[in-house]
């Protein structure tokens, strides 16, 4: 506390300094942020290394993700400012050394203080059983400086290794991920009927046996059987069906599934943790993360020469003498690496965040080069949520544009995508709709209205049967086909009589088929893996030229056969959006979620499209290869300094200044060429206005 104090005391005018200065116009999300130069700007270049260590426009993107990231923030920035004061102050008292001796003890002391999270560092390395590193060898560095009287150079050290520390720190930090309540999405409070009267409390208080009230448009806040009312569910979030499913009374019903329409009455049989939503959950909690094991590249690669330079020193002293033994350990072969991979880590992860792609963990990059098997989950990743109307069947004298016309009016103000999906038909078609005379709903398995003094009522076949609607036999064949395909039917009935159908069909995003050839130009492996059946699973890889696919697939089961798939030797991305996908997410070694998609599915996911499409997955691959450039441009660059520096202290006897001025100098080519790749896309930004609207300027 004493030394934090007096760090403080010697470093307050530089903070105060730097907080009249502040720019206090808040931060623009960086989804709406708009590239406003042309060309290059070392301003801005500037600008973009900082907010790229701090990691700003990131934050403020996993923000969208989960607001409740912000007091982690705070705290965040609150360290950063007060590390900036300790920095200044160790510095100011070691220049302060010259006066008196007391000042050099403080700054001693501030230094080895400064220099903390090094020694946590090497902690935690001999906990590991690794016992040589770069980290070590800096403590020993610093500590030699204090004993030599080197005490300024010293400072300077330790502000720059706490630096370092501080990059290396957040750069490993960024993969460490918390899964959030697969409940999130739920009413903090809820409806349920006792005695007879239907009250409100609270979501955490629900038992087993209450019986819950969930109207249309509200999440099924538990696993239950329905008690009264007919549904019509979104489930596919959590099973994986393309298309919605109807259930009555007496049927299963799950927790966090969607009521698109409907009112229904539900027994709750599990509460809380032991619903299905939340049982994969705690699957998920208990996924042992393959990344936990893998050391920062950068630090990787300096570690291994690190042999190499003790045993050239050791030679050179037995050799040339102490002086040229110390000259030879500057020649710090791969040292560079150390902060060269986490600042080019840091770099790439501004330069993705401004292209609408959220990396939570940098070491990714590493896993990406690997890669050579996609695996997409079907429903919610390789279609849209709304379907669309594909062929209008008519019955005896019905046209086309009477059916579509009485539907659309029928479904005018549901919410529902099938719905969205009539409406955006007749829309297409221009079709003028009448206005309803009557707008008494019978909401369950289907609508009943008035329209023009005639009764029309839309639905599935289950609600025809319910209004006795006589279904030709003639319906069968095309009933036959469209379940094969994956399609589903929307009966329409005028006046008691069936008039026609429409086939729903699942949309394909409009990305998809120009994301699949570009895999396959890379060599890919392509699989699909659905929860969904047999027919439309195999219709749509035929659609899109995937050879491989899965149908009707448990959730646990997909972990498995990406399981399957690393046990033959593949390196798996999976791309999925659902609770049912969250436990094959974490399975595969690369795993990447769409923004929107089930909040545990993007929690869990490494990589996230924040425009919600899959249209980012070619620039993920390029600048993944950039990326494996640079790094290895900058092994180059970490190597070359200390080879020359090597060959002057062999032939030319050069001392320890050279080797000092050739290693800065290295330091310094090696902060450029990071740089370079900031320069190079600085004025690249993806621009989110609405949902669904992009565009990248440059």
């Amino acid at each position: 506390m004493l030394i934090e104090l007096t760090l403080l005391g010697g470093g307050v005018m530089a903070y105060w300094t730097k907080r009249n200065k502040r720019n206090n116009k808040s931060t623009a999300k960086v989804l709406n942020h708009k590239a406003k130069q042309k060309g290059f700007s070392p301003k801005k270049l500037l600008h973009d290394f900082k907010t790229s260590v701090l990691g700003d426009e990131r934050q403020q993107q996993q923000l969208t993700l989960d607001p409740e990231m912000q007091a982690d923030i705070k705290k965040y920035e609150k360290e950063a400012n007060r590390n900036l004061v300790l920095s200044v102050g160790a510095t100011s008292l070691a220049l302060l050394g010259a006066v008196s001796p007391i000042f050099r003890i403080l700054g001693a002391g501030a230094v080895l203080y400064l220099a903390r999270d090094v020694f946590r560092f090497i902690w935690r390395d001999f906990k590991k059983g690794h016992f040589l590193s770069v980290y070590l060898l800096g403590a020993f560095m610093v500590i030699g400086m204090i004993a030599t009287g080197h005490l300024v150079l010293a400072a300077f050290s330790g502000v720059l290794g706490g630096s370092l520390m501080k990059i290396v720190k957040k750069a490993e930090e960024s993969s460490e991920k918390q899964l959030i309540n697969v409940f999130s999405g739920h009413p903090t409070r809820v409806w349920i009927e006792k005695e007879g009267v239907e009250i409100q409390v609270d979501f955490n208080t629900l038992q087993k046996g209450d019986c819950v009230i969930v109207n249309a448009g509200e999440i099924i806040p538990v696993d239950g059987v329905i008690q009264s009312g007919l549904a019509n569910i979104d489930q596919h979030i959590l099973t994986g069906e393309s298309q919605p499913v109807e259930r009555d009374v007496g049927e299963k019903v799950f927790a966090s599934t969607l009521l698109l329409s409907g009112r229904i009455a539900v027994l709750g049989e599990t509460a809380g943790e032991e619903t299905v939503a939340a049982g994969i959950g705690q699957v998920l909690n208990k996924t042992q993360n393959y990344k936990d094991n893998l050391m920062a590249r950068g630090q990787k690669i300096a570690d291994r020469f690190l042999p190499v330079e003790i045993g050239l020193g050791a030679v050179t002293w037995i050799a040339l003498g102490p002086t040229s033994a110390l000259a030879m350990m500057w020649s710090s072969l791969g040292t560079n690496m150390a902060i060269a991979g986490p600042l080019s880590v840091l770099n790439y992860l501004q330069i993705l965040s401004r292209q609408g792609i959220l990396i939570k963990d940098g070491r990714v990059f590493e896993s990406l080069r690997q890669v050579n098997t996609i695996v997409f989950d079907k429903t919610g990743t390789l279609t849209l949520e709304q379907p669309n109307v594909g062929q209008v069947y008519t019955i005896e004298d019905y046209t086309e544009s009477t059916v579509l016309r009485y539907a659309a009016a029928a479904e005018y103000r549901q919410p529902h995508p099938i719905a969205k999906a009539i409406l955006a038909k007749a829309e297409e078609l221009e079709l003028i709709l009448p206005t309803m005379d009557d707008a008494c709903y019978e909401m369950g398995y289907g609508i009943q209205v008035r329209v023009e003094n005639r009764l029309i009522q839309v639905g599935s076949q289950r609600f025809m049967q319910q209004k006795q609607i006589d279904i030709p036999e003639t319906v069968t064949s095309i009933q036959q086909e469209a379940q094969e395909k994956g399609y589903s039917l929307i009966y329409v009935a005028i006046d008691q009589q069936l008039a026609g159908m429409l086939e729903m069909r699942p949309t394909i995003r409009p990305e998809t088929l120009e994301v699949i050839k570009y895999l396959k130009q890379r060599s890919l492996k392509l699989y699909i893996i659905s929860g969904d059946h047999q027919q439309p699973t195999r219709y749509m890889a035929e659609q899109l030229g995937i050879e491989h696919y899965f149908a009707q697939v448990l959730p646990e089961n997909k972990a498995e056969l990406v399981k399957q798939l690393k046990d033959e030797g593949r390196f798996v991305c999976f791309i999925g959006d659902g609770i049912n996908d969250a436990i094959a997410l974490k399975s595969a070694q690369v795993s990447i979620s769409l923004k929107g998609a089930s909040s545990v599915a993007t929690d869990t996911a490494q990589i996230v499209f924040m425009d919600g499409t899959l249209e980012r997955l070619q620039t993920l691959f390029q600048l993944s290869d950039e990326f494996e450039q640079t790094m290895n441009g900058n092994m180059i660059g970490s190597i070359v300094p200390g080879v020359i520096n090597i060959a002057g202290v062999v032939f030319l006897h050069t001392g320890i200044a050279v080797g000092m001025g050739l290693y800065y100098l290295g330091s310094v080519a090696g902060l450029g060429y990071t740089l370079y790749p900031l320069a190079k896309h600085q004025d690249k930004t993806l621009v989110l206005t609405e949902p669904g609207e992009k565009s990248c300027q440059s």
